[in-house]
């Protein structure tokens, strides 16, 4: 597959002055559920109403979706408010149906993205369709997966394609539900810049306090659209409670997120700038998150030294350790100088955490 200009003529033809919005419900509820939300979100940035229709859960037995009765749900929201509609398809029936109620823009979840069998299925029940089709990166870090999804749409002859970036599941606890990992995102961009990339601050965050900072990332990097979940009463809902925002939030959010055109000679440069700004924002804070959980490990190293009576310095390990940063540092471009100041900091760093310890 070729990055091509055409695979942004879907989004082009919306011809947005904002960035793309797909919004409404994690699941839809009921029928009344779904048309007041669709209603609050009539003549907003809303383009796409999004509800979940199937929602198989993690385990079984919480609330897995009304089913194949919310598409018709679907269908009175278009009728009534002009919305286009969007929902998640899992398999080839999810697609059958979902065309039958002509739904506009289906959607691969990341429990699906990682199984090249399950994007096949869908890949062939969609062959050559006219919709819009988008691909939510796997739950696991992993972008061959997320780009070999693509792959079997586009060979499918589908051409109205695109990326929900959602984040990535973790063992470790973070304060994201899921971890965005946007270096993932930036090397999807930069290997395809004109495919739409869609954020899905929602289901990053887990939490709704969260989901303007994530947002604001995600447009600083270039990204082209939100797709955010809203409900009437979030407190209440039936699903990812926590996640969800009111229609009047989302309105104040777009508001406060609305990125203007600018007009000078420099805007070209000025966008690009802050477009790498962005970028090494993201790394920054990776380094820090790094150098934290490189610290907690030499705490446990200082708990276990202090247990054994073991002297904090050992050199020959960490003539090693020196010697084969310098030689890693080398292949990525990066000075000898450099690594040594830096792992000498990092050093002397670890040392003062076991010195800590051993003391206490």
């Amino acid at each position: 597959m070729e990055n091509k200009k055409e695979l942004r003529t879907w989004l082009d033809d919306l011809q947005l002055d904002h960035p793309l919005v797909i919004a409404g419900p994690c699941s839809a509820e009921t029928e009344e559920q779904v048309l007041k939300i669709a209603h609050d979100l009539k003549d907003t940035d809303v383009s796409y109403y999004r509800a979940g229709i199937w929602k198989p859960r993690t385990r079984p037995g919480n609330f897995e979706g009304v089913g194949a009765l919310g598409l018709k749900w679907l269908q009175k929201v278009k009728e009534e408010t002009g919305l286009k509609t969007a929902t998640e398809v899992a398999n080839r029936a999810h697609v059958e149906l979902a065309l039958e109620h002509d739904i506009d823009l289906l959607w691969i979840g990341a429990r699906s993205t990682v199984s090249p069998f399950i994007v096949q299925e869908i890949a062939d029940a969609l062959k050559g369709t006219d919709k819009v089709v988008l691909v939510k990166n796997p739950v696991n870090p992993d972008l061959p997966l997320w780009l070999g999804a693509i792959e079997r749409l586009a060979s499918a002859d589908i051409k109205k394609l695109g990326v929900i970036h959602r984040g990535f599941s973790t063992y470790e606890k973070t304060k994201y539900r899921n971890n965005p990992e946007w270096q993932l995102a930036i090397e999807l961009q930069t290997k395809f810049p004109d495919l739409p990339l869609i954020n899905d601050p929602s289901h990053i965050t887990g939490k709704r306090d969260m989901i303007f900072d994530v947002s604001q990332t995600a447009l600083d990097l270039n990204f082209d659209g939100l797709m955010i979940e809203t409900h009437f009463d979030p407190d209440n809902a039936w699903s990812d409670a926590a996640q969800q925002v009111t229609p009047s939030s989302l309105v104040q959010i777009m508001k406060d997120l609305r990125i203007r055109k600018e007009t000078d000679p420099e805007a070209e440069f000025n966008r690009d700038l802050a477009n790498l700004r962005a970028k090494i924002d993201v790394v920054d804070n990776q380094i820090i998150e790094l150098l934290g959980k490189r610290m907690k490990v030499a705490d446990g190293i200082g708990q276990l030294k202090k247990e054994k009576n073991v002297a904090v310095l050992q050199s020959k390990r960490w003539n090693e350790i020196l010697g084969k940063m310098v030689l890693e540092g080398e292949q990525k471009g990066l000075s000898e100088e450099f690594i040594l100041k830096l792992f000498k900091a990092i050093h002397q760093e670890s040392i003062n955490h076991q010195e800590k310890i051993i003391k206490s």
